[in-house]
């Protein structure tokens, strides 16, 4: 699975203005809401859930990366949003390091193995230092467009 088959463009937020975790999910939640990625009148439960998810163990991953990720009856296509904090955020991570790249993936319910092979694509791209170098480095949603393009099509190494 690609990840600008999943990744909706129009949720990319280049400069985060949340600088709280949960701040940053609202906020990220509200992006694929206005690309219509997601139904809108779910915001709400769709944080809540994410929420409950990062409750029961943070889905920052170290690195500065997080990924979180629900499923969910409203959503009828898998979808995820970028969201890039110059700054750094607080996500509980593994590390206990700042995030400064969220993936945030919503998923059908009826979708477990699509939902799967999205956060495997996610999380190998993600596991790739250049990656997560130039990610952070983005300075546009174009940067961001262009380095998955590039990610998808395996011009960017490791």
């Amino acid at each position: 699975m690609k990840l600008r088959d999943i990744i909706v463009r129009e949720a990319i937020v280049a400069d985060l203005e949340a600088n709280q975790r949960d701040d940053v999910i609202r906020e990220l939640v509200g992006a694929l809401i206005g690309a219509g990625a997601a139904p809108e009148g779910t915001g709400d439960e769709l944080v809540e859930r994410l929420l409950v998810r990062e409750r029961k163990g943070s889905t920052g991953f170290g690195r500065g990366v997080a990924v979180p990720h629900v499923k969910h009856p409203a959503v009828t296509r898998m979808a995820a949003a970028i969201g890039l904090s110059p700054g750094g955020v607080e996500f509980e991570s593994l590390d206990k390091q700042p995030v400064y790249s969220v993936f945030l993936l919503l998923s059908p319910e009826d979708q477990p193995e699509e939902h799967l092979q999205a956060m495997e694509s996610i999380f190998k791209n993600l596991s790739k230092d250049t990656f997560r170098r130039f990610l952070r480095q983005s300075g546009s949603v174009d940067e961001v467009w262009s380095l998955l393009d590039e990610a998808d099509t395996q011009q960017l190494g490791g």
